[in-house]
């Protein structure tokens, strides 16, 4: 019982994740299931079957506000299902020594992407409005499906980063095509889970439970998103994954490294983690108040230019512009 509810906090944390910067459902919770001493094939079969729920409740909101283009959910999402079935089919032939590893090496590489990425850009726009090439989505659909299920999460981080580099999509309907499609990646990534390893490792309580917790989470994150600045949010769920994964690889068969070199590690990562989250929370406060001032500034031109205009000098002062009953 006790394992059924830290999954539903485990989905209920990776839904405020991923409803807050676009990404991130997967490799957060993936990497917390890796912690907990589940089978990393097991660990991304749970995710991807608890996805097929979360994403299809997440693209049909966005689909009723308007954030989704159907022509790149196709584009993008037929080729990521493709790899997706493709990557679950390598990952399930894997032993799990190797698997491990490997998978904590690609969710490393993606929340040092994370980390960096939010600590030193927060939001990169400067992109937007060049013209997307549609020879790009295919392949970065098959790329972002592969990694998705070999890692255990990846089509948000590898996907919707390079869409707003590609330009003429709002990011709106960036995130919203990237969800929407992620729905055909999860069933793809799910069969091929089910076609490699039956249901072995795999316990419908588990998937469940992080259904559950990602659902309660859905409206939760809409909240979220106006109160914690996704930039801060970045920051400390790229350290997060960072530090997780970095534990595993020192604890593998790969390095089995020292318990002194393990710790003086861990010493680096809190230490550049903290600073980090430190550095974008002034980071947000300077472009807080940026956006104040450029409001005030924008907000006294207009009224200079009301005052200045040719009707408000036609009106004596102290003078009704017409008359009272």
């Amino acid at each position: 019982m006790k394992t059924i509810v830290l999954l539903a906090l485990v989905g209920l944390g990776a839904q405020l994740v991923d409803g807050s910067l676009g990404m991130a459902y997967g490799a957060t919770s993936t990497t917390l299931l890796l912690a907990i001493g589940t089978n990393p094939a097991a660990a991304s079969a749970t995710v991807h079957l608890a996805e097929i729920g979360t994403t299809l409740a997440s693209g049909l909101s966005h689909w009723k506000f308007g954030n989704v283009d159907w022509r790149v959910v196709l584009k993008v999402g037929v080729p990521g299902a493709i790899g997706a079935f493709l990557g679950a089919t390598v990952l399930s032939n894997l032993s799990t020594e190797v698997a491990a590893p490997v998978m904590s090496l690609i969710l490393l590489a993606l929340g040092v992407y994370l980390l960096v990425r939010f600590t030193l850009r927060g939001i990169d726009r400067r992109h937007l409005g060049k013209p997307v090439r549609k020879r790009f989505l295919g392949p970065l659909g098959l790329v972002a499906g592969f990694v998705d299920a070999t890692g255990g999460g990846g089509w948000g981080p590898v996907g919707t980063p390079a869409l707003l580099a590609s330009g003429r999509m709002e990011p709106r309907k960036v995130i919203g095509s990237i969800d929407t499609s992620e729905f055909l990646v999860a069933i793809a990534a799910s069969l091929g889970f089910l076609f490699s390893l039956g249901d072995e490792g795999i316990d419908a309580g588990w998937v469940l439970a992080l259904l559950v917790g990602g659902l309660v989470a859905a409206p939760i994150a809409a909240w979220l998103v106006r109160h914690v600045p996704p930039r801060l949010l970045g920051s400390l769920v790229g350290g997060m994954i960072v530090l997780t994964n970095t534990r595993t690889l020192l604890k593998s068969d790969w390095i089995d490294a020292a318990d002194g070199t393990r710790y003086a590690v861990y010493a680096v990562i809190y230490a550049v983690w903290a600073l980090a989250v430190a550095h974008s929370f002034r980071q947000y406060r300077k472009d807080k108040a940026l956006e104040s001032a450029e409001a005030i500034a924008a907000a006294a031109e207009e009224r200079n230019v009301v005052a200045e205009s040719p009707a408000a000098e036609a009106i004596p002062a102290g003078r009704p512009s017409a008359p009272r009953d």
